[in-house]
């Protein structure tokens, strides 16, 4: 234990030790603080003990003084650094504190407004879905009236314009379409269910039967496995990719188009942004069609990115934007793999299983 006592005089010692060394044989680390002229305070640490004499006469005291101004005022400072630094973490929190509290009422402000965007989403979904698209249909139909009805009464500039406004016209409604599907996947339940995936493939070529015989394509439909997935959106996706597949196949070239998935274990994997502890289906759609540039293949995940005129291939510029969003509503990454006029080859990783039931 250290004791700190203010001294009036230095020769006070003597008795200080005294009156301590009947109870306290041994003195350890005893500090004191005295004022000398001309040197100032000094902080001093003594350390005593009392010492018997053969002959029996009076005991002495064997005292030494140690000079510890230097490390006190050392001490002294630190306690001082650290209380300006506590002082400083302090202001420095609260100062934290009022941002945190301002950005969370900014935050619900926002969500306010995101709030009554979204009721303003459903209203223009609800307009486009009728009103419209209704116009649209109208357009397309007596202009196909117009052509099939008063085709020997038109000159063949006239047939050219009607032609040419039926095909805007439907042009405009498959945007639309595409449009509210990309829209309602943010809005839509997400219900997650373990499905064979092959039979939601198969369902979707099914609704390709007619264009998969104009082009004389083959499927290759390979072993699928299950996976927890957001159904009607995974059918969507494989619809998307089947579609682009079809679409974007070489001129005077039956399409060969393979699509499997299997189970694979992440440790395995050292594609950016998958889990090594996690198992992933691995779903991969390749084609032999025209391919892309590799400068092109993060750009093709953007709204209305087209790379080919709509008069070479039709399309919104949609598609693979909606399939993006769908893999990330389902935790996965998607990669492709292409080179221009051979082929490209879309893989996608979605977590096998999921702790997801039902998502908002």
């Amino acid at each position: 234990m250290i004791w700190v006592i203010k001294c009036g005089t230095f020769l006070k010692f003597g008795e200080l030790l005294k009156d301590i060394i009947p109870d306290n044989p041994t003195v350890v680390d005893y500090e004191v603080v005295h004022t000398f002229p001309g040197i100032g305070e000094l902080h001093l640490l003594l350390n005593a003990r009392e010492v018997a004499k053969d002959d029996e006469s009076e005991n002495l005291i064997l005292l030494s003084v140690e000079d510890i101004t230097e490390q006190v005022k050392a001490r002294e400072k630190r306690r001082e650094i650290q209380e300006k630094h506590t002082k400083e973490l302090e202001e420095k929190i609260e100062e934290r504190t009022v941002e945190l509290k301002n950005a969370v009422e900014d935050l619900q402000e926002l969500n306010e407004e995101l709030v009554e965007t979204n009721k303003e989403l459903e209203a223009f979904t609800y307009i486009s879905s009728h009103d419209l698209q209704e116009p649209l249909r109208k357009i397309q139909t007596f202009a196909g009236l117009v052509l099939e009805k008063e085709n020997k009464n038109l000159s063949d500039k006239g047939k050219t314009y009607f032609t040419v406004m039926r095909s805007a016209a439907k042009r405009m409604q498959k945007l639309i379409d595409d449009l509210l599907t990309f829209s309602r996947l943010n809005t839509s339940e997400r219900t997650f269910e373990t499905i064979d995936l092959g039979t939601i493939v198969e369902e979707v070529l099914a609704n390709f039967n007619d264009v998969i015989k104009e082009k004389d394509a083959n499927i290759e439909l390979q072993e699928m496995c299950e996976a927890d997935v957001i159904v009607f959106q995974f059918r969507q996706l494989m619809h998307n990719l089947i579609s682009n597949a079809l679409k974007f196949s070489k001129p005077g070239e039956p399409p060969h188009i393979k699509i499997k998935s299997s189970i694979v274990d992440g440790s395995e994997l050292k594609e950016k942004g998958l889990s090594p502890d996690q198992n992933y289906c691995h779903v991969s759609v390749s084609d032999n069609g025209i391919g892309l540039d590799e400068k092109f293949e993060e750009k093709i995940f953007e709204v209305f990115q087209k790379l080919h005129s709509k008069d070479e291939y039709p399309g919104t510029g949609i598609g693979l934007a909606t399939v993006k969003k769908i893999v990330n509503h389902h935790d996965g990454e998607i990669f492709v793999d292409s080179a221009l006029n051979k082929g490209t080859t879309f893989d996608i990783y979605l977590p096998a299983e999921t702790q997801k039931s039902t998502e908002k």
